[in-house]
Order: structure tokens, then C-alpha cells, then sequence
């Protein structure tokens, strides 16, 4: 009778739970709670977030009191929840530093988009002032032949001139544009008109 009695003592106090007794909740609690939080912390490491599970644990146990069976031990019933919930908490840990990671990288991803746009936007206007800088019959000669695409015949006759001279003004305006512009500024250059003489 008397090994029997702490399990008749306890089926007493859920019963009570069960009905909405505050009273047989705390006692249950106070029952419990130490036990809980010493598991919960050897699998959390922090006692602060041991004690938040824990409050979390019998929040849940006093709002589901009703689904709890009085005929079946309690103690599973709590551990199987102390242990979903150091799960959960280990899952959302997970989730936020994936969400973190996704950020940095989206962060970096778009820093990285707006940082080419600006090099692009400079190099583009250092590009279009370099050939504005070049002598105004040169100027024409290489718009005609780099960027409109004008065979060396074209060019002789729009602009009435040999093609020993539409020669002449390709070499000096690359020669220009080669001397005042950065290496790799003229590289895109470069670039950029094969890419448009081609497509």
C-alpha cells in the first residue's frame, strides 16, 4: 500500500489539474520544476534559457490540462515536452542563423551590385569624356569606324577625305585614348567595341 501511495498521490493531484485546480498545478509544479530544469539545462548549457523552457513547459501543461490522462504517470508526459521544446529551441537557433547567413550574403550580393553599377557608371564617363577629348576630326574617324561601324570606304566618303588619313586617325585617337585612360578603363573600351562590332 505504501509503494503504491506516491503514484495514488499523484494521480489525485493531475485529476485535479485536469479539472482546473491552481492549487494541484502548483504542487505538481513544485514537484517537477527542479528535476526539469537540471535535465534541461545539461542540454541547453544556459541556465536562463533553461528556466524560460521550463516556464514554457508548464504554461503548456496548465493550457493542455485537459488533453492530460490522469490514469497515465506524469513524469514521461513532462520530460517528452521538455524535450520538444529544447528541440524546438534548437531548431530556431538553427533558423536564425540561417536567416543571418542569408542576409550577410544578400547584404554583400547587393553591395557588390551597386559597387559595379558605379564603377561602370565612372568608367563609362571617363570613357565618353576621353573621346570627347579627341580632336574633332579624329573624334568623327573613330565614332565612324569603332562605334557605328563604318568600313573605311564609308568613312572616306562621308567625310571626304583618304583612307591613308582615316588610318592616320584611328592610330592617334587609339594612341590618345590609350594614354589618357587608365589600363583598364581602355581595356573595357576595348571591349566594349569588339562586343558591339560583334552582336
Amino acid at each position: 500500500m505504501n509503494t503504491c501511495e506516491p503514484h495514488i498521490v499523484e494521480q489525485s493531484l493531475v485529476s485535479r489539474l485536469v479539472s482546473g485546480d491552481y492549487d494541484a498545478f502548483t504542487q505538481l509544479y513544485q514537484q517537477y520544476s527542479l528535476r526539469l530544469l537540471g535535465r534541461i539545462i545539461r542540454l541547453v548549457k544556459s541556465e536562463e534559457v533553461a528556466e524560460e523552457i521550463l516556464q514554457t513547459l508548464f504554461l503548456r501543461v496548465w493550457e493542455r490540462r485537459a488533453q492530460i490522462d490522469p490514469s497515465k504517470p506524469l513524469k514521461p508526459f513532462l520530460f517528452t515536452i521538455a524535450q520538444n521544446l529544447v528541440y524546438d529551441h534548437f531548431r530556431r537557433i538553427a533558423l536564425d542563423e540561417r536567416f543571418r547567413d542569408e542576409f550577410i550574403k544578400q547584404y554583400a550580393e547587393d553591395y557588390q551590385h551597386i559597387e559595379e553599377e558605379l564603377t561602370f557608371k565612372q568608367t563609362q564617363e571617363s570613357v565618353m569624356n576621353a573621346i570627347k577629348a579627341l580632336p574633332p576630326q579624329c573624334q568623327k574617324v573613330f565614332i565612324l569606324f569603332k562605334i557605328e561601324g563604318k568600313s573605311y570606304a564609308e568613312i572616306c566618303e562621308t567625310l571626304n577625305i583618304s583612307k591613308s588619313t582615316v588610318n592616320n586617325h584611328l592610330t592617334k585617337a587609339n594612341s590618345l585614348l590609350k594614354s589618357n585612360l587608365p589600363l583598364y578603363q581602355y581595356r573595357i573600351l576595348a571591349t566594349f567595341i569588339y562586343l558591339w562590332a560583334n552582336f
